[in-house]
Parts: structure tokens; sequence; C-alpha cells
């Protein structure tokens, strides 16, 4: 006889995009997950500030509540799901899910990507799980590849493109000739972009997602504060048309990498081949390309925002979750959150090759201080481009470096800077040394 199965209750706090997207789910496809896994979940109960929100997810009387603490004490729900992302009072519905013996599911890379280790270690002693599939690339199952099917590999290289709205912005710029400001206005009153951008467009949100990637893939503790961070504020329609006859494209890309010197990870505006995977991923879609040193070059491609594509990742995590629950098996306690055992890379160690665009008064004689700059910092240059005169007399000039260390270009950058306004650093963008992701990858 088929051993009954108990039903594994679920509280939803946050009932937003993700959180409606998340009940809905759940409630569409709850007889095929008992029918294809053996799997019994219910929304027991939802918090949000609006019960005319829960009602439209059929979340009323007893199953409503505004306040979180009602969902993090019951007795009857298992497993406790943070929607509502930042850190407060998300911090405190983890930390009280964890007194009360609760596992937590969250897409909440703002606060994962600072607090994982210390939460890692509260829900451990708690005798529970955190999941967070969702908190880094929507609907893309990268955590999970990361933590079972590549798990045989030694991780090389996280990298790709983690943040929705920057590339939106970046592929309308090279598809229309727009500039920022003139395609941010657009994406915003098109929702495509939140009112206050802050997060998406200098980068905050992919160094989360990067950090959080990274800590899984290469078994140390990254946090956001370790990631350099550089955003799109300062990428031109001249840029993008500069990259396209270079034969290159500029996209926000977030980097981790294992060196024998340290992890490197940093986002910031990167141009790429043309031609490469990565190039041709346009619009809202992610990316996020994983090089291991037996599978080698692996790319996971798909929606990293959206009510369905992250609630997706969200009951995926609840159902890993609720399988032996189900079966009235106990999970085991969250694993040792990771020490801090490999060095972070600093950014000026980085070696790579520069696109520098600088604005100068369209004059005889106006370049020379800028190439004597950076001859003086030992920076070799491997062109000297006039593009075009832009406003207020001024001239674009764009130099490309042959490879150099950061911290020699931003030497010679800062001694453009004391000089004066005849020569300014209008925008610097890295070329990404790609073949140096695969460093390491086993011959077959």
């Amino acid at each position: 006889m088929q051993q009954a199965i108990r039903t594994v209750h679920v509280g939803v706090i946050g009932l937003g995009t993700v959180g409606g997207g998340t009940v809905r789910l759940i409630q569409k496809h709850r007889d095929s997950y008992i029918d294809a896994y053996g799997i019994d979940i219910e929304v027991t109960r939802g918090c949000a500030l609006d019960a005319d929100r829960a009602a439209e997810l059929g979340l009323t009387g007893d199953a409503f509540t505004s306040d979180w603490r009602d969902i993090t004490s019951d007795p009857d729900i298992d497993i406790v799901v943070e929607l509502i992302g930042g850190e407060h009072p998300a911090t405190e519905i983890f930390e009280d899910a964890f007194a009360h013996g609760k596992h937590v599911v969250s897409a909440n890379k703002a606060l994962l990507g600072k607090q994982v280790g210390t939460l890692a270690a509260h829900a451990r002693a708690a005798g529970v799980q955190i999941r967070c599939e969702a908190a880094c690339g929507g609907g893309i199952p990268i955590v999970n590849a990361l933590e079972h099917a590549l798990v045989g590999n030694k991780a090389l290289t996280i990298a790709g493109i983690v943040n929705g709205t920057t590339n939106y912005i970046l592929s309308r710029m090279d598809a229309e000739g727009l500039d920022f400001a003139d395609v941010l206005a657009d994406a915003q009153r098109l929702g495509y972009a939140e009112a206050d951008p802050t997060a998406d467009v200098d980068g905050f949100d992919a160094a989360s997602k990067l950090a959080i990637l990274s800590s899984i893939a290469f078994h140390t503790r990254v946090t956001t504060d370790d990631v350099y961070m550089q955003g799109i504020r300062n990428v031109s329609a001249i840029d993008i048309e500069q990259a396209r006859e270079l034969g290159m494209k500029v996209k926000l890309l977030a980097v981790g990498r294992n060196t024998p010197a340290g992890v490197d990870v940093r986002v910031h505006p990167t141009m790429i081949p043309a031609d490469h995977q990565l190039a041709a991923v346009n619009g809202a879609m992610n990316a996020v390309y994983m090089v291991g040193d037996a599978v080698g070059e692996t790319m996971f491609y798909g929606a990293g925002a959206g009510a369905f594509p992250t609630a997706s990742a969200v009951v995926g995590d609840i159902l890993e979750l609720a399988r032996p629950l189900c079966q009235g098996d106990d999970l085991a306690a969250e694993s040792e959150p990771y020490a801090k055992v490999l060095p972070i890379r600093p950014i000026d160690n980085l070696s790579t090759r520069y696109y520098i665009r600088l604005a100068l008064e369209d004059r005889a004689g106006a370049l020379a201080p800028a190439i004597s700059a950076f001859e003086q910092a030992g920076v070799s240059l491997s062109s000297v481009r006039d593009v075009r005169c832009g406003d207020n007399g001024k001239r674009s000039v764009v130099l490309l470096t042959n490879r150099a260390q950061e911290h020699d270009v931003t030497a010679a950058c800062a001694q453009l800077a004391e000089q004066g306004g005849a020569v300014q650093v209008a925008s610097l963008i890295r070329i990404e040394d790609m073949d140096a992701w695969t460093e390491g990858v086993e011959a077959n």
C-alpha cells in the first residue's frame, strides 16, 4: 500500500509580483506536484499590507495577515517564503523563522549578498535550511546546477548578464543609437526600470548576485562589499557605436574568476566580441556563463525577472524542501557556511585592454598631454581614433590600449583630471579577456 503523504504548509511573506506568481503557480500545479512527485504543498497563509491583493489570490480570513510574525510563529507552517526584499524586516523574518524551526526560501539577493554567511550559520544552529535559487538570476536554475550537477568540477569562472534592466537599456542603445538617459526614461515609463534605478544601473543588483554565485562556485565567502562595481551611466551612444566598429558589444557583465592570486569579482560595462554567445543576449534576458575544469564552457539562459519565471525558481526550492517532509522525514541542517578562505583580488591588479574616450578642446596640441600621461604611467596605446566633434567645442578621441594594469590606467586618468578641463576622460570601458575564462580547463 502506498504510503500516505502529508501536506507541507507554506507561508508567503510579500504578495507582490513574485509573491503573487508563487501563490498562483502552486495553486495551478498542486495536483500535478502530487501526481508527478508525491509532494503536496499548500499556501496556508499569505502576508501583505493590501488585503485586496491577498483576496485576489484567494487568501482571505485566517489565510491572510498583515503581520509577518503571524507566519514565522505559526506552528502549522513548515516553510517561510520571504519575498519582500531589502534588509529590514527581512533579516528579522529570517531570524524569527529559524527560531521557530522553519526553513526559509527567498529571492532576496540584496540581503543574502551581504549576510548569507551569518544567516546560514543561524539556520544551521536551528537545524533548518535556506534556499535562494531565485536570488541569482530569476528563473535560471544556476544555483542548483552549481550545487549538484556541476559539483564535480573546480569552478574557474562564473560570469554573465544578471541584470535585465541594464541589459534592456544597453540593447536598445545599440539597436536604436540612443543615449542612456533617453532609454532609461522610456524604460521607467514601460516598467522595465524602477523609479529609482540606482540598484540596477549602478551595478549593486548584479554585484549581489555575483557575490552569492561566487561563494557557491568557489567555496569561499564573497560578499557584495567585496565586488568592484561600476554602472552604465557613463556609457554613451558614441561608445556603443565605436564598439560596433571594433566588432564588439557593450554589456554590463558580472565576472567572477578563481585565479591563483585570489578571487576576482567585478561588475562593470565591458566590451566583448560581437560573436560571443553573451553578446547575443538582448532585451531583459539574462545569461550565466560557468566554466569548470572538467565540463569546460556552459551557459544558462533565461528570464532574469518577472512574476512566473522567478516564481518558478521559488517553487523549485519549496518542492526540494518539501520532498522529504511529505514522507515524514527530517531535513538536514544548513551546511557549514563557507569561511573567507580565498583572498579577494583587488581591481587594481586587473590586467586587460582598455577603451578610453576623451573629450578635449578642438585645437592643435590638445591631445599631447593625454598621450604623455599614458606613456608616463607605462600604458602602451594600440590606436588613437579621432571620432567626431562633440558639444561645446569639444572633440572626442578614442584611445585603445594594449594589455595594461588597472592601476596604471587609473593613474594616467587621475593625472589628466589634475590638469584641469582641457582633456577629460568621458568614458572608460574594459575590454574583457575572455580567453582567460577558460584557463585551467582539462584537455579532452
